[in-house]
């Protein structure tokens, strides 16, 4: 059988606040790298959605997303599973919500507030060099609004509502 591509969706959020942009610093199989609060697409959920669940968990803060910044294509060759890997990545901006008491997700060690120029000084930490594209896309402006994002029920999800509504 026939090996299936198939990228990996993930969604992060870019997190300003003063002139400085909330990060984490988190366990990789590459070592602790810097990134932005970011994560996979679950199944049943809409981009939005993902980025605002990938926030929390990783830095307890609330995130309304306001826009989209990019989409972000980039190939990988993982170490660990020694294959490559393609993550297709939807970057968002919005406000901040309030910082709630829990605990951050497995594997995150630390949030920090940096500015682009410490970031740019360590970009040796970063997870990937998207990181730093991100907040120079960011900060040049590039903005798509959320309305261009359709999420549309499958006749499964559909089928499976309606049964959930007469039960």
């Amino acid at each position: 059988m026939p090996h299936i591509w198939k990228p990996s969706v993930t969604v992060a959020a870019i997190i300003e606040r003063d002139g400085r942009f909330l990060l984490i610093e988190e366990e990789t199989s590459e070592g602790i790298r810097l990134n932005q609060p970011a994560g996979h697409l679950d199944p049943h959920e809409s981009l939005q959605e993902a980025v605002v669940r990938e926030a929390m968990e990783e830095t307890a803060h609330e995130f309304v997303p306001e826009a989209l910044v990019g989409m972000y294509m980039s190939r990988y060759m993982s170490r660990s599973r020694g294959t490559d890997v393609t993550y297709l990545r939807f970057t968002f901006c919005g406000r901040p919500g309030r910082e709630l008491d829990r605990p951050l997700d497995h594997g995150i060690i630390r949030t920090l507030w940096m500015t682009r120029e410490e970031m740019a000084a360590c970009r040796e930490r970063h997870r990937s060099p998207i990181v730093l594209q991100c907040v120079d896309d960011y900060l040049a402006g590039k903005r798509t609004p959320l309305a261009l994002l359709h999420t549309h029920e499958s006749v499964y999800d559909r089928a499976l509502t309606l049964k959930t509504d007469v039960t």
